[in-house]
């Protein structure tokens, strides 16, 4: 009999682990109906958006399908301007970037490559006919000329930059090239000449690689670099020009624009001048007034078709009644060229306010103390002094100032809390800028350890001569700083002859720099004669939209040709006008011609070598116009109050935004800022020598123009901790008399480590005051008061003609590269 097998003891096991079902990446439709168990009955709840909706295999079939047809509808819209008999010719702008560059020749290989038969001018635009894609190109053969070059591509479909396989690309062609990609660029070609010069096939691919390197660091899109040598590569980029849809520039295309083929001057001011072209972009009103180049604005009387002559089989004659059609006439709503608000309207708004201010108000009285943030504070009749207080036997008036009551305590409870208000901002605040610039409260729990804080010397009065030497020794010593400088930008220095009440009468007081009011009563002494004509805009969004979806509606089509009629065009013009050149048209938004104050994010190129000063001029162009300026730089971003600090100087790297009187610009218009410079053989500080007459010196873009904009400027006033006990301090060197801090005591204190504080009173007569602050301050510290007051925009005035940046600048007199500005 077998032995019985005894089995060990066992229990159902209690530790063991139930690890998470396995998760897919992304949940299947049948996931989530096992989530639902049934509760919703439609699929399309479970999901919130459109592309997370569970659809159905014909629901996503149709989807496609919707949008395909989409995108060919775009596309023909796209090129509906080019389709046809008589569609408009795709603009073709061919530019030499380097010395040897030929622009005319570059156009005949192109031709060649398809054996087009077509005559090519030496200069000015012409039109040819491409049969075998049925496509019609105009070119622009240009000269190594900025103006040139930049009134050409702000009208190309396509540009064509021509490099060299012999000579690099100098200093003009990088100009041009930064230039025209600045101010906006539509589609770009690049193509090299002279390369079967090189004899050896391993040296043309390399150049052919540091040409690719070269354009790729501009325009990191560009695959390919086109050799005008090889008849297959042209044929290619014939090709690519005729059937290409060109992407276009936004800020043109949101505009109607022309190139202008031909220009037929009045023979007299009984006549009209007629500019002839293709109407390109949004359709072409003759009640918006136009900007031709550089020529200025003008108003359109008619236009009228110039359909090319197209002669029927049997009759070489063009059908005259055709040409002569008009098309569109000027109606009651046409815009005029005036810039500003009439005159009556505006004397009659400042007589209505001084009537109201009469009825309301009587005579200002005078000032007593300086303006913070909306009050005046601490008046001449204020007689702290006059209290009773006990002085020793014999003691002079003179004296007597010297003697205080300190009526602060040492625990410092009836101090103001000046740190109370939490302020977020993006930007990080200085002590300088107010409130949020404050360091926090410190918090000492051990009284009996160690102070950082030197012992405070006995007070000695002294006399006017070493009073005067002192402050020589410790300015001298200040300038040499050159950190010191760079923590006080704004810091300015009285001449302890002169009094800072007068010299800074225009300035007031602000508790914080970004929130506290700016009182505008104070600047109407002071503002400009013409700032109450400038246009308002309350709504700038809702009304650069309302101009933007009139210029849909209406005008003539695009893609038409036409004679447009203008009268009153100087006499002038004529004679200036080169036909070699480029003209363009751009048709101006509603109110494009108005005045107001705009303002343009300028952005300095960080290999400029030097600073620019605020107030220096500057040769800004902007969508079609041309300006001289004398901007004014501020701070950026949005603040509660809209006041934005003045900046004295746009350093390498930095941006502000610049601020100056001109027409309006809707939209975000890219701009160039150009400075002249002085030729390398002239005499002039090196950093403003060159070869060429204009330099690009930032870029920027334009912004909402707006006339509540308060660009404040800062005077910093500082002055140095003579005695310190505790939290009580005497500060010399920011006043030089007793009045003067009785008219500044309303003035917060702040100091460089952030610490903040108020005046107490004055000590004496040579400026020194009592001061106290949140907490103790270092020695080694730096006492200051900011003060503001707001500077009003210059006028820019439109440039009549732009220096020409071409080779034969270079042999041009100083006194010839000026110019010509009304």
């Amino acid at each position: 009999m077998p032995a019985l097998v005894t089995s060990g003891h066992s229990h159902r096991p209690t530790t063991k682990a139930s690890n998470k079902p396995f998760k897919s990446r992304k949940a299947t439709k049948g996931s989530i109906r096992d989530a639902a168990k049934g509760k919703v009955g439609d699929e399309r709840g479970q999901r919130k958006t459109i592309h997370q909706q569970v659809m159905s295999k014909i629901d996503r079939r149709h989807q496609a399908k919707q949008r395909q047809m989409q995108k060919h509808r775009d596309h023909q819209n796209e090129t509906s301007v080019f389709a046809g008999r008589d569609g408009a010719p795709k603009n073709v702008a061919v530019i030499p970037l380097c010395s040897d560059g030929d622009a005319v020749a570059a156009i005949k290989s192109l031709n060649e490559s398809i054996d087009l038969e077509a005559e090519v001018p030496a200069s000015g635009c012409f039109r040819v006919t491409v049969d075998r894609f049925k496509q019609k190109l105009q070119y622009m053969p240009l000269q190594r000329d900025l103006t040139a070059c930049l009134d050409a591509a702000r009208v190309a479909d396509f540009v064509v930059l021509v490099l060299s396989a012999e000579d690099e690309v100098d200093e003009l062609g990088e100009l041009i090239i930064r230039s025209i990609e600045s101010q906006g660029l539509s589609t770009l070609f690049t193509v090299v000449q002279n390369l079967n010069k090189i004899d050896l096939p391993k040296q043309r691919l390399s150049v052919l690689a540091s040409l690719k390197s070269f354009i790729t660091h501009f325009h990191p899109e560009q695959e390919k670099v086109y050799s005008l040598d090889n008849r297959q590569e042209c044929s290619n980029l014939m090709r690519s020009l005729c059937n290409t849809t060109p992407k276009g520039i936004r800020w043109r295309d949101e505009r109607s624009w022309m190139l202008v083929e031909d220009v037929k001057f009045a023979a007299s001011r009984s006549e009209l001048t007629v500019l002839t072209g293709v109407v390109r972009g949004k359709g072409l009103k003759a009640d918006r007034l136009v900007q031709i180049g550089d020529w200025g604005t003008f108003q359109i009387e008619k236009i009228t078709a110039a359909p090319l002559p197209t002669p029927k089989k049997g009759d070489t004659s063009m059908d005259e009644a055709a040409v002569e059609e008009t098309l569109d006439v000027p109606t009651e709503d046409r815009d005029d060229l005036d810039g500003l608000a009439p005159e009556e309207v505006f004397m009659e708004d400042a007589r209505d306010e001084e009537m109201d201010s009469d009825d309301t108000t009587t005579a200002p009285a005078p000032k007593k103390g300086v303006l913070l943030d909306e009050h005046h504070y601490f008046s001449d009749d204020d007689d702290e002094s006059k209290r009773v207080r006990k002085l020793p036997q014999g003691t002079s008036s003179y004296q007597a100032a010297w003697y205080l009551n300190d009526d602060v305590s040492d625990s410092g409870s009836d101090l103001e809390d000046h740190d109370m208000q939490d302020a977020n901002e993006e930007d990080a605040a200085r002590p300088e800028d107010g409130l949020e610039g404050h360091a926090p409260r410190e918090t000492q729990t051990d009284y009996g350890g160690p102070s950082e804080y030197s012992k405070s010397e006995k007070f000695v009065e002294l006399d006017d001569d070493e009073e005067e030497m002192e402050l020589a020794a410790f300015r001298k010593k200040k300038r040499g700083d050159a950190e010191e400088d760079m923590e006080f930008p704004d810091e300015i220095e009285l001449h302890p002859n002169v009094s800072a009440r007068e010299r800074l009468l225009k300035y007031r007081g602000l508790k914080s720099l970004r929130s506290s009011p700016w009182q505008e009563d104070e600047d109407r002494a002071h503002r400009p004669e013409d700032w109450e004509r400038l246009l308002r805009i309350p709504d700038y969004q809702a009304s650069r939209i309302r101009c933007a979806r009139e210029a849909l509606v209406g005008g003539v089509t695009p893609g038409t040709r036409v004679h447009i009629h203008l009268e009153a065009v100087p006499s002038m013009i004529k004679e200036t006008y080169n036909p070699s050149q480029p003209a363009t048209l751009f048709s101006l938004l509603r109110h494009e011609n108005k005045q107001t104050a705009v303002n343009f994010l300028i952005n300095l190129a960080s290999d400029f070598p030097r600073s620019i000063k605020s107030k220096e001029e500057l040769i800004m162009q902007c969508g079609p116009r041309r300006f001289v300026i004398n901007p004014l730089f501020s701070q950026g971003g949005n603040t509660p109050n809209d006041v934005h600090k003045y900046c004295r100087f746009l350093h390498p790297g930095q941006s502000a935004v610049a601020t100056f009187v001109a027409p309006v610009t809707w939209g975000a218009v890219p701009a160039l800022f150009y400075k002249r410079t002085i030729p390398s053989e002239g005499e002039g500080d090196e950093e403003e020598q060159s070869n060429l007459p204009l330099t690009l010196v930032a870029t920027g873009t334009a912004l909402p123009p707006s006339t509540t904009r308060v660009i404040a400027k800062r005077a910093v006033l500082t002055g140095h901790p003579y005695h310190i006990h505790k939290k009580i301090v005497t500060i010399r060197y920011m006043f030089f008399n007793r009045e003067d801090v009785e008219w500044f005591k309303a003035l917060p204190l702040w100091t460089k480590r952030g610490r903040s504080g108020h005046i107490k009173e004055p000590l004496g007569t040579h400026g020194y005051f009592k001061a106290t602050f949140d907490e103790r301050i270092n020695p080694q510290d730096s006492v200051g008061v900011s003060l503001y007051k707001r500077v009003w925009p210059r006028n820019a005035t439109l440039l009549s003609g732009l220096p020409r940046v071409a080779e034969v600048a270079q042999e041009t007199q100083p006194e010839a590269m000026d110019a010509e500005i009304q």
